[in-house]
């Protein structure tokens, strides 16, 4: 078994295949993108206290790493084996394909959330202008550098990228990228890891700037002009490509599986704990205020936007100790008793491995719940009860997805094939 093919065993000499071989699934990638799910609902409501506690708090990387990596990995399985099968052209298109569908869970995300944070506005039972939090400003209000009537097609266009909503942007570039790395992998390996690394580079504002260069990144307010200060896209797809196409070169075998030993475990966990005092909570709670010094000097190092290079080696040592407590194909995740727990973690497991195998459509729908989750805190008070009521209800959303999205696409309606 390689790391880069998680659906299937080793295979054993020819003189031992059983005539029906047992295909074991690898569960790591869905329960973990699972986990992102629930800990991006968590980060996007506003006020709420657990995001104290999500991964972001703890060190530079975040539940974005994982959505990004897992999808780089879930990729290379769903569209992979499809430039094999199918060849370049077909694999492309189908690439296409993809991207059309998360253009239009891109808009009704936006319409949907705007309608709903102009809903509650205008309730005025709070004293919030909730679409004003996201500077939605040029939709509702008149301004010196837009026009109203051109918002719209700016943002159909992708000339314009609100606040919040700049991961399906990121994510459709990155894969209009997939066939280019595709055809530099069938030359030479080696292409692909310069292309990647090209890119990044001149996704990094800072060196950019200092080298006299231009930088790599697209405007999220073009109206605003050019000057160094006008706002590009958040999460920068020519800086994120680097981790997604990480998760993509193991899944496709292009990088070996890395070994489980001592030394290794012990350098990954050195990176992640020493993060903690560079982190939020670390500064905060624990007072280092020379890690606060270094990191408004190195902002770069740690940049979201840019995707630094300090948070993609924490990430990458977080993401091999998971894979390493995990277990081959997650069995350690998986329960052999029959006690009362272990059939109650059982239940919860299929829970969060059916969120992670409907990613799309719970994404979605966890930043809608996130923004009415904080409206409904607004209204409802902070104390630790109503909190943990409404995480709770908003987790309870994103299963109910999950389930809906799972059944629609079983297309129970089809006649079943007869023996």
């Amino acid at each position: 078994m390689t790391f880069a093919d998680p659906t299937t065993t080793a295979a054993p000499s020819a003189a031992a295949v059983p005539a029906n071989p047992v295909r074991v699934r690898d569960i790591r990638l869905d329960f973990f993108r699972g986990l992102a799910m629930f800990i991006i609902l968590f980060a996007h409501t506003p006020g709420n206290f657990l995001t104290s506690w999500i991964p972001a708090r703890w060190g530079f990387s975040d539940a974005t790493e994982i959505f990004v990596f897992c999808s780089g990995m879930a990729s290379a399985i769903a569209f992979g084996s499809t430039f094999q099968r199918a060849g370049f052209a077909l694999g492309t298109a189908r690439v296409g394909y993809r991207i059309w569908q998360v253009y239009w869970a891109h808009v009704g995300l936006f319409f949907a959330t705007t309608a709903l944070l102009a809903f509650v506005t205008d309730l005025e039972i709070t004293t919030r202008n909730y679409w004003g939090q996201l500077n939605l400003w040029m939709l509702f209000v008149e301004g010196e550098h837009w026009q109203n009537p051109d918002m719209l097609f700016r943002f159909m266009t992708l000339q314009w990228v609100p606040n919040l909503f700049d991961i399906l942007p990121m994510y459709m570039v990155i894969l209009a990228m997939m066939p280019i790395v595709i055809f530099l992998a069938r030359v030479h390996l080696g292409l692909v890891a310069a292309f990647c690394g090209i890119l990044w580079i001149l996704g990094q504002r800072k060196f950019m700037e200092a080298a006299g260069l231009p930088y790599l990144n697209f405007t999220a307010e073009p109206w605003v002009g050019n000057d160094d200060w006008q706002r590009r896209w958040f999460l920068n797809p020519f800086g994120w490509q680097l981790v997604f196409f990480t998760g993509f070169a193991f899944m496709r075998g292009w990088l070996p599986k890395p070994p489980v030993n001592k030394v290794l475990i012990g350098i990954a966990a050195f990176i992640v704990l020493a993060n903690i005092p560079f982190s939020n909570i670390g500064i905060r709670e624990l007072g280092f205020d020379w890690a606060r010094d270094w990191r408004a000097d190195n902002r770069q190092w740690i940049s979201k936007s840019d995707f630094g290079l300090l948070r993609y080696v924490q990430f990458l040592a977080l993401a091999y100790l998971a894979w390493v407590l995990a277990g081959d194909k997650g069995h350690r995740l998986r329960v052999s008793t029959t006690s009362a727990l272990a059939r109650a973690w059982e239940k919860v497991l299929t829970v969060i491995l059916k969120v992670g195998q409907q990613s799309l459509a719970v994404f979605v729908v966890s930043i809608f719940v996130a923004r009415f989750n904080g409206f409904a805190m607004d209204v409802l008070g902070r104390d630790t009860g109503t909190v943990l009521a409404v995480n709770a209800f908003g987790c309870g959303m994103l299963v109910l997805t999950a389930y809906l999205a799972g059944w629609f696409k079983s297309v129970p309606w089809k006649p079943k094939a007869s023996r």
